[in-house]
């Protein structure tokens, strides 16, 4: 018998309307961006078949991360802001980066992941030029491209964005971001470059005909919290 909590939370029927949006891309990954979110609303997401799971702060994601640790399967992607005191537990913790827009970040990083299996990274992205959005300049891509793929503990596997919100500069973003990653790909042939994270729950469904092969969905699952930006 379903628990009192799981008829009456949302989420099966937002994750079935997002679903039904991704039916056409079946290769693309649902990253389930849970800060904000309890670990026993979580628990519930993974009962739904979701396993990626994407948080911005360090504390709430260990915290998260005890409380689950009984999920087989489950995998964390640390998406927010690095600050350089935490890229230790950050690396020793999760088991993708997606936020690495510098090579100091990549460095440490590298570091303290001795003794454990290559940390999977993305290169964030600033594809509009925003001062308020982190991420390296799309013509700087490649060279903190090389740095990373020189560093033993790191595995390369694409990009990530946040893009503008007016929906032709998001076009025009998403076509900027699509350019890098295949610009990545020629240089670095023998890497495993095979994720283009763009597309969040305002402009997804804009983000997959242009080659996202990752979306980072919170509102669209979870709804609205007060820390939500995705």
């Amino acid at each position: 018998m379903e628990s009192a909590q799981a008829v009456s939370d949302p989420l099966p029927t937002r994750l079935r309307a997002v679903q039904e949006v991704l039916r056409p891309y079946p290769e693309v990954r649902l990253l389930a961006v849970s800060k904000g979110v309890a670990a026993n609303r979580l628990r519930l997401a993974y009962g739904h078949g979701l396993r990626h799971f994407g948080e911005n702060y360090l504390q709430e994601a260990l915290d998260k991360q005890e409380a689950l640790a009984d999920l087989e399967g489950i995998v964390w992607h640390f998406i927010g802001r690095i600050q350089r005191n935490k890229t230790r537990a950050i690396a020793r913790n999760f088991q993708w980066v997606e936020s690495v827009d510098r090579e100091l970040v990549a460095e440490r990083l590298n570091l303290a992941r001795v003794g454990m299996p290559p940390l999977d990274v993305l290169i964030e992205v600033n594809a509009g030029g925003e001062d308020s959005k982190g991420g390296a300049a799309p013509d700087a891509v490649e060279s903190l491209a090389r740095v990373i793929v020189a560093l033993p503990q790191l595995r390369l596997r694409g990009l990530m964005a946040l893009v503008r919100p007016r929906p032709e500069e998001a076009d025009a973003d998403f076509a900027t971001l699509a350019a890098s990653f295949r610009a990545l790909q020629r240089a670095f042939p023998d890497q495993a470059i095979d994720t283009l994270s763009m597309g969040t729950s305002t402009d997804y469904a804009r983000a997959l005909p242009l080659g996202s092969t990752q979306v980072r969905l919170g509102t669209a699952l979870f709804g609205h919290r007060s820390q939500e930006t995705t």
